[in-house]
């Protein structure tokens, strides 16, 4: 149902799409979501377009997926960095394929055919959602897997983001698949605040992402997810279709980032902004210098 209104508004939208394309003036837009880790892509996109060819850029926060989806499609934005399984689960309302290739091939074509939004090459990391508890909760209820987290779910208070609660690809699908889940309390959250609150005793468990840097300094255990329920969250620069089209060199110059990022790097640059208090911007830029990316 989702993908058919949002398909029924293109012929309404497709004016906008083409008048933006994601500029104003001669100042590219680049979108990202509102937690670090977008943070920090959505400021390598920018690093590399300013100094490699020289474009002026403004990097704009939006609350959510849904948001950020559509200043895309409208041309309000260029571009902005995107999970494979985002795009999966929570924007087509699909599900099903697990394999990492075929997702990404799947959500390209829909994206292309449906939106008229290109994918570009992976990153290299895979951001995937878990869960996440203190050890003393770990040992006291010997919790291992997401299937042992079921079977207590009532005894215990979960601190969660609004958007896991209510993605199909969130708590609704994990509930769907592994049965149980009823927590005794729940509390929706901006992302920030859970791992606080988890230190703070406010709550037993969290929805994380894998490469948060946080949960090195928290020393969260992370639960396995033993019946595979999550779809890959690989990330990609997602681009306005009409814009790609306009800026091949754009194209070209972001697809270098291709298998550029591994998991544990997407970690520690996280936990260099979270823990150490360092830019966002300067931890991408200082990423890419090392792996050559900004060398003329």
């Amino acid at each position: 149902m989702k993908r058919i209104l949002l398909a029924a508004g293109a012929a309404v939208l497709s004016l906008s799409l083409f008048a933006g394309c994601g500029k104003k003036g001669d100042v590219v837009q680049i979108g990202h979501k509102n937690y670090t880790e977008q943070r920090i892509l959505g400021q390598m996109l920018s690093v590399l377009l300013e100094e490699k060819l020289g474009y002026a850029t403004e990097v704009r926060e939006f609350g959510g997926t849904n948001i950020v989806f559509e200043a895309l499609r409208t041309g309000d934005v260029a571009m902005y960095p995107e999970y494979t399984g985002t795009a999966y689960g929570s924007i087509l309302g699909e599900s099903g394929l697990k394999d990492a290739q075929e997702v990404y091939n799947h959500v390209k074509q829909v994206y292309r055919d449906e939106y008229g939004l290109l994918w570009l090459e992976q990153m290299g990391f895979n951001n995937t959602y878990t869960f996440a508890v203190l050890p003393e909760v770990a040992e006291a209820y010997n919790l291992k897997t997401f299937s042992d987290l079921s079977k207590v779910a009532g005894e215990l208070t979960m601190v969660s983001t609004t958007e896991f609660l209510e993605r199909e690809d969130g708590l609704p699908g994990v509930k769907e698949a592994y049965g149980g889940f009823e927590f005794g309390n729940t509390m929706a959250m901006d992302p920030g605040l859970r791992y606080a609150a988890i230190s703070e005793k406010k709550g037993d468990v969290m929805d994380a992402f894998s490469t948060d840097g946080k949960l090195i300094e928290f020393e969260l255990v992370v639960l396995e997810d033993d019946l595979g329920f999550f779809p890959p969250y690989f990330v990609a620069p997602l681009l306005n279709g009409a814009y790609a089209e306009e800026h091949p060199e754009v194209v070209e110059e972001l697809n270098r980032l291709q298998g550029n990022i591994s998991d544990e790097e997407m970690q520690q640059m996280n936990y260099q902004v979270d823990n150490l208090g360092v830019n966002e911007k300067e931890v991408a830029r200082e990423f890419l210098e090392s792996k050559g990316l900004l060398d003329q």
